[in-house]
């Protein structure tokens, strides 16, 4: 499983899915910032956070909790 965050500078709701991925314990993901690519801007735009499992090809769009967490990194 490789997971992914994407998420923009000065986010509100990426410090909160930050916070959820720590309660999760997730131990280990990438943060990808979209604000400097347009193929990702134009894939994500307002969608951020998405947390994407790159190798699954799935993503959990916000908003999530912990257990969603939890459950999307299970599956």
């Amino acid at each position: 499983m490789r997971l992914i965050l994407y998420q923009r500078d000065d986010c509100h709701l990426c410090d909160l899915a930050l916070a959820e991925l720590a309660r999760a314990r997730v131990p280990d993901f990438d943060s990808v910032f979209i604000d400097d690519d347009a193929q990702l801007e134009a894939r994500y735009g307002e969608r951020v956070p998405v947390l994407r499992d790159g190798q699954a090809d799935r993503e959990l769009a916000w908003p999530f909790d912990a257990a969603a967490v939890a459950r999307f990194v299970e599956e």
